[in-house]
């Protein structure tokens, strides 16, 4: 009987154990269920490739490590909307744990698709008229995340402070990606105060950037570069028409300065990814997106490309390389 009894209550302790193997709980790094969280990029380029690998980072360092907890599935629109929401259709057919969605275009694919999936966003500059979350503080509904809003008016000022006499900047951009035009009206509403006339030139795909380019020599004393996907994907198009012309090129991150461009005051869209990387970690330990507020980027950094400079001709002040945290020879 003892025996009996013995068996009994090892096998109800076993049986225990393994229905806590196969639980749904997803709270910490160490959790025995392997998540899936499905990871959308609306285009590669060096500073949404870095907020990729910043979000991955950030998981790592909390225990989420893939192939033993976690597994991504990864993919890339190409610029493409109609392949940014088969993507997002995909994970909701995956039914994936999360989904971090890398741009605006992508975060309004997944968004549209479900209501269910927590969603953490980066790179999206303006999250409430992109139509993602109700407000930055309460962004109700199943998405949160990090905006790459840069500090626009410091960023021309900082192109006043490399080119003293610049009166005519231009800007290149895609007038359908919201997020560019968010920052276009910002730049133009603070031009005025700085003593800028804006001259813009609109591209919708890629292959434009280099005629807009074009378009912009003998018109402009300096160029801006907003933080525009079309745009970031082909730096390189603009920096080669713009050495050319001796015109001094300031962008908003850090991804087009390391492409060419002169300066910038901007923001670690690797730091950003890896903020939202931590703010995916809150929800899978229980946390709702609904209650989690979007946040900005906490650093910026100034960085000057000295080789850029070297090739344009332009001295940059011996104050402005003091304040820089990066030099690029």
């Amino acid at each position: 009987m003892r025996r009996f009894i013995f068996v009994l209550a090892a096998f109800f302790i076993f049986s225990v154990v393994l229905s806590g193997c196969g639980s749904r709980t997803i709270s910490s790094g160490s959790t025995e269920k392997m998540i899936t969280i499905g990871i959308t990029q609306i285009v590669e380029h060096p500073a949404l490739d870095s907020a990729r690998e910043g979000f991955i980072k950030a998981l790592k360092d909390n225990g989420y490590v893939e192939g033993k907890n976690v597994t991504f599935i990864q993919e890339n629109a190409q610029g493409d909307m109609s392949t940014a929401q088969t993507i997002a259709k995909k994970f909701v057919d995956k039914n994936v744990d999360l989904i971090f969605s890398i741009a605006t275009p992508t975060t309004q694919a997944v968004k549209k698709a479900t209501s269910t999936i927590p969603i953490v966003f980066t790179a999206v500059t303006d999250p409430v008229a992109a139509g993602l979350v109700n407000s930055l503080d309460k962004p109700g509904g199943n998405v949160t995340g990090t905006s790459d809003m840069e500090p626009i008016n410091d960023q021309l000022k900082l192109i006043k402070d490399l080119v003293p006499g610049a009166k005519r900047v231009g800007i290149i951009y895609n007038a359908g990606e919201v997020n560019s035009t968010v920052q276009v009206k910002i730049a133009k509403d603070d031009a005025a105060s700085l003593g800028y006339s804006i001259v813009e030139a609109t591209v919708s795909n890629s292959s434009e950037v280099n005629q807009a380019a074009q378009s912009l020599v003998g018109k402009v004393d300096a160029i801006w570069l907003p933080t525009d996907n079309t745009v970031a994907s082909s730096v390189a198009a603009i920096i080669k028409v713009a050495n050319s012309a001796k015109i001094p090129v300031v962008a908003a991150e850090k991804g087009m300065v390391e492409g060419g461009s002169l300066a910038t005051l901007g923001i670690s869209y690797s730091d950003l990814g890896y903020q939202a990387g931590s703010m995916a970690i809150k929800i899978l330990k229980g946390e709702k997106p609904a209650n989690i507020k979007v946040e900005t980027a906490k650093n910026l950094q100034l960085i000057i490309n000295q080789k850029e400079a070297d090739a344009i001709g332009l001295k940059i002040p011996d104050s402005i390389m003091k304040k820089a945290q990066e030099v690029i020879k």
